[in-house]
This record gives C-alpha cells, structure tokens and sequence, in this order.
C-alpha cells in the first residue's frame, strides 16, 4: 500500500493539480481512461466543496490523501470545516434543477463508496474508493 498526501491552499487554481496528481495515479495503476475521467470528476467536486465549506480564515488549506492498494484507488478530501451529516445530504430534484448542489450527488454517482466523517478536532473527511476492475 502507498500514500501519497498533497496540502493544498484554499484556492480554486489549485483544483487542477489535486486532478493532474489523481490523472497520473490512476493511469499508473491501470485504470482506464474512462474511470480516469470519472475519479478526476469526483474530485474536482470534492476540492470544490472543501474550498466552499470548509475552508475559512483560519483554516486556509485542505489534504488530499491518496491510497493505493491491490483493490483500488481511495481519495479522502479533508478540511477544517464542519461539514454535513451523510442523512442531511438528499439527491437533488433533477426534474427542478437549481444551480448547486450537485457535487455529492456526481460524487456518489461516479465512485464506487463514498463515505463522510466530522472529525473530532473539528473538521470534515469525505472517503472515496474506485476499483479497479469494476
């Protein structure tokens, strides 16, 4: 297993080298390029929501941490913010759209697990897993 962790400023310019690092991973390990497209996706949507909601002031960076194992590739996202309860994300109405709130929905939807933690010294942790194979 091997880790790879990136410490990255609150700022959305720095989205895409959270997606190069998960692109370059990804292909190394032999996803192909459609997965790769799926995870860079999910991504995106996670940074863009620890930049959102969970970066403030005083917090002004968040981790992007990589696992890679025979099973697959899992990406957690963590920030200082506090986050949302897994129960109190509902999909979206997709027959009504609104502007927003879309990226947990894109995230489940792309990802094979997703699963979401507040961290006890106040922060929020989203986990996500792709497969290979799958």
């Amino acid at each position: 297993m091997d880790e790879i962790v990136l410490v990255l400023p609150n700022k959305p310019e720095y989205v895409s080298v959270a997606r190069l690092t998960v692109s370059g991973i990804a292909n190394r390990m032999g996803f192909d390029v459609e997965a790769i497209e799926d995870i860079k996706l999910a991504l995106a949507e996670a940074c863009t929501n620890a930049i959102k909601h969970g970066c403030c002031d005083e917090y002004k960076e968040y981790r992007v941490k990589f696992v890679i194992d025979e099973t697959g590739l899992t990406v957690s996202i963590a920030d200082k913010g506090c986050g949302v309860k897994e129960k109190d994300v509902k999909a979206p109405d997709l027959e009504n759209p609104k502007e927003g709130g879309l990226g947990i929905f894109i995230i489940r939807t792309l990802m094979d697990e997703v699963d979401f933690e507040v961290l006890p010294d106040s922060g929020f942790n989203l986990t996500m897993k792709k497969y290979m194979g799958v």
